[in-house]
């Protein structure tokens, strides 16, 4: 009986623990995937500022 409930229960933290591993694998993706965006936006906004920039300095 209670190797029964032992068994039971590594079954039952295995399981979390590779539900556990997925999650984390899966939260490095969208972290991955974020920082590639927030890299893009990074470009993007510096472009702009520097057109900004030289817009003001033609108009002056």
């Amino acid at each position: 009986m209670m190797q029964d409930q032992l068994e039971q229960r590594l079954k039952e933290l295995s399981i979390e623990f590779e539900n556990g591993k997925k999650t984390l694998a899966e939260l490095d993706a969208k972290r991955i995937n974020v920082q590639k965006t927030m890299l893009r936006i990074s470009g993007a906004i510096q472009v702009l500022e520097e057109e900004i920039k030289k817009s003001t300095h033609d108009n002056d």
